[in-house]
């Protein structure tokens, strides 16, 4: 984790999310006090809980993005998920603690990336080997083995290993100035065609005690099947195989399983919708229920994954939900509890639109100036178009549903719909978008109330 200050952390959100100052300022303290903890003495460590938070707000003012550009800021493991796909433990449905082994397999599978990386240079050497040792098997002489159409001239005499030695040298020289990449040679690679098994459980297969898929695998005779492949795909092929027998699974899982539990960051988003304003449940499934099994897992349980037991004591968990309907009270008040930290994100108006439009790194407006620009079109912006564009979002979002600044994607949609589809055949290459141009093309849809809610 990098050693990031809260106020730089909030710079950092600044680049990517307008306003909504209070929630930066909460997630920058929790994730500094993360790296706190890993100061202290050990016997402290295991004692110091992560805050949690409950970010609260409409839909399309931050909540999501400020969690997922915090977790980019320190390369911590991170995942997303909504809370309304689980169901209570009994019924069909995913369980809570399917959200624990999917960041480990996440994690597992990006350090496995990384080290593949990291011994890539390496793998691609033996691959080189490999190939030559197709082209020019050891134990053969001279040239034999070497397909016809590749051309050697060999200056060895009498000396069979110098002569091998002289040929192995120039066909080295050739793979690597790409003189051979054309060529075609005869490749085993391995059929991954695996048999279908299909387990039927109201749990599903992550919930059994084994991995059924991996012991199939494992029981299953290795599939080879021979192919003919360019020389240089062959050599791709080869690395790829050489990469992953070089990484090292055991240090792979037990780094996994470590980041996950010091610096994990689950965002459990619309958990508003498992709070239940009743306190009476019928036959369907139990609101309350899932937050029953939400709860061990927030305090800190072990949670068994096909990589080793993964301990939650010290995984950060931030949620968040509109509260539209329910509120962070009806809670069951265990749940509650872990949540200690609670932050109101403020709905956005016409100046926080503004700025979203233009000030982000990835703001709409750069991101359509881009698109455009591919096709040799020049778009510009003028000022009282952006501010015309805002104060249309706000009006659309006051008559009809509040989406906060996802309506902004609506409307710069509808405005350059027909730039957009006539851009590679227009004489036009440079066009200004400015109020008037703004007002053409979206108030007549704007002041259809009804229309608007079908197109906008």
């Amino acid at each position: 984790m990098k050693d990031l200050k809260p106020g730089e952390i909030v710079r950092e959100l600044d680049k990517y999310i307008i306003g909504q100052k209070n929630a930066k300022k909460s997630v920058a303290i929790a994730l500094r006090n993360r790296w706190r903890r890993q100061q202290v003495d050990k016997d402290l460590q295991d004692e110091i809980a992560p805050k949690n938070i409950i970010l609260i707000g409409p839909t399309g003012v931050g909540k999501t993005e400020i969690a997922r550009r915090l977790a980019n800021l320190t390369d911590s493991p991170f995942y997303k998920v909504e809370a309304s796909k689980f169901t209570e433990v009994g019924y069909v449905g995913r369980d809570v603690e399917s959200m624990i082994r999917d960041l480990v397999e996440l994690t597992v599978t990006r350090l496995k990336a990384k080290q593949q990386e990291d011994v890539r240079e390496k793998a691609t050497r033996i691959a080189e080997e490999r190939i030559l040792d197709l082209l020019l098997p050891p134990s053969s002489p001279s040239g034999a083995g070497i397909s016809n159409d590749i051309d050697i001239i060999t200056t060895g005499e009498g000396d069979p290993d110098s002569s091998s030695s002289s040929t192995r040298g120039k066909l080295r020289k050739m793979l690597l100035g790409g003189k051979l990449d054309s060529r075609e040679i005869d490749l085993e690679v391995a059929d991954k065609s695996s048999p279908m098994v299909e387990i039927f459980s109201n749990a599903g297969i992550e919930e059994m005690g084994i991995n059924i898929k991996d012991m199939l695998g494992n029981l299953m005779p290795k599939n080879t099947k021979r192919r003919k492949v360019k020389i240089k795909d062959a050599l791709k092929l080869l690395a790829q195989e050489e990469a992953a027998h070089l990484v090292d699974m055991e240090q792979v899982k037990a780094e996994a399983i470590f980041m996950v539990e010091q610096s994990g960051i689950i965002f459990i988003d619309e958990i508003d919708k498992i709070a239940s304003k009743d306190k009476t449940h019928g036959p369907e499934v139990s609101k309350e229920g899932v937050q029953r099994d939400l709860l061990p897992i927030v305090e800190g349980s072990s949670v068994p994954t096909k990589y080793g037991i993964v301990k939650t004591d010290h995984i950060l968990f931030i949620a968040s939900g509109a509260f539209h309907v329910a509120k962070p009270s009806d809670l069951i008040p265990e749940l509650q509890g872990r949540f200690p930290i609670r932050v109101e994100l403020t709905s956005l108006g016409a100046d926080e639109f503004v700025r979203i439009l233009t000030e982000p790194k990835n703001a709409l407006v750069l991101q359509y100036i881009a698109l455009l620009r591919t096709e040799g079109v020049e778009i510009e912006f003028t000022e009282d178009a952006v501010e015309k564009i805002a104060s249309l979002a706000v009006e659309v979002n006051s008559s009809t549903e509040n989406i906060g600044a996802r309506r902004l994607h609506t409307l710069m949609e509808k405005l350059l719909e027909d730039i957009l589809f006539m851009a590679p055949d227009i004489e036009e290459k440079k066009i200004v978008i400015d109020a008037v141009f703004v007002e053409k093309q979206l108030t007549n849809i704007v002041g259809n109330e009804d229309l608007t809610r079908y197109i906008l």
